[in-house]
């Protein structure tokens, strides 16, 4: 088992002199001109992503390729090996991620979503077209992320996480009679959710919410225990996002000052309990909005989701708040 020092188990901050840059170890802090792939190159191979183009929010375009973190040489390895074992699992299916565990999808889930999101706030430095609302004005969003970016150090080094899960993680199988989409992937940056498609696997997540949408969404997530189809995925998708936009507290992570002989970091969770309030009103005149952009794909107005304001449309239960089977 690797020795580790008490720097090694220090948490890497770049914030207070804002350490970040492309030649930066995102880790570390360290100077490198190394990097890894945000996505990995098992992913790129497996669904022919090298070229494919992604749009950023000035309206750039990129490419998976050419998406890539600063990493310094030594750290290597840790990330191979947890892509190895999502890349094993991802080829088992659904039921083989779920296996890995929340920390192990956590972490390999948090990598793409850093990625992308420190690509856009570089990016906005020097913008083709300025978004509408640039990441780096929006101070609430700053805060979630700073909360968020230390439980990366998983990358690093082994964590342990104290009464508390890093985020929520949602597995749920496709039934490949109506999928026709090998992989895709969408995020929310300014919630911190990131889904992503693998054959008939699809991971959603929210990254940095110490389980508090896992746990308000566990009895959905029980019913969705099965294979679904793909307007029911968005379904489940569309209550994840639009929870996370409810979501009204930023939980404070901190790491415990490491003892000679430990050998991880260790983090606790602590919520502000000045306000009871952890998520705001759910309003379904806003949630059937969010639900209406998840069914595009399938041509659902918007009207016709709304018909019953009271109780929107569902293709996840039947009119009897029931799991429904959906074939065609």
């Amino acid at each position: 088992m690797p020795h580790y020092s008490a720097a090694d188990l220090t948490p890497y901050d770049p914030f207070e002199n804002l350490r970040f840059g492309p030649n930066i170890c995102f880790l570390s802090g360290q100077p490198t001109t190394a990097t890894i792939p945000v996505f990995a190159e098992w992913l790129q191979a497996s669904y022919q992503l090298a070229e494919r183009e992604i749009l950023l929010l000035d309206r750039s375009i990129t490419t998976y390729q050419d998406l890539r973190l600063p990493l310094v040489p030594e750290l290597h390895p840790r990330i191979e090996a947890l892509e190895k074992e999502v890349q094993a699992a991802a080829l088992a299916g659904p039921g083989a991620l779920r296996a890995l565990g929340n920390d192990k999808l956590f972490l390999w889930l948090s990598k793409m979503f850093y990625g992308i999101f420190i690509t856009e706030l570089f990016k906005e430095q020097d913008p083709l077209v300025k978004p509408q609302y640039p990441l780096a004005e929006n101070a609430a969003l700053l805060r979630k992320f700073q909360a968020f970016f230390p439980l990366l150090q998983g990358l690093r080094v082994p964590v342990e996480y104290a009464d508390f899960v890093p985020g929520s993680i949602f597995v749920l199988e496709v039934d490949p009679a109506e999928d026709t989409i090998p992989f895709e992937y969408d995020d929310d940056l300014n919630t911190l959710v990131f889904s992503i498609k693998l054959g008939s696997a699809v991971l959603i997540s929210t990254l940095g919410d110490i389980g508090l949408i896992g746990q308000a969404m566990r009895q959905v997530y029980a019913d969705a225990q099965r294979p679904l189809h793909p307007a029911q995925v968005a379904e489940f998708k569309a209550r994840v996002y639009y929870a996370a936009h409810l979501l009204a507290i930023v939980p404070d992570i901190y790491p415990r000052y490491p003892k000679p002989g430990d050998d991880k970091l260790v983090f606790d969770a602590l919520l502000d309990d000045v306000s009871n309030v952890i998520f705001n009103p759910w309003d379904n005149f806003a949630y059937t909005q969010a639900l209406s952009e998840m069914w595009q794909r399938w041509n659902i107005p918007l009207a016709k989701v709304r018909e019953d304001i009271t109780q929107p449309m569902s293709l996840l239960y039947d009119e009897n708040s029931q799991p429904r089977t959906l074939t065609t």
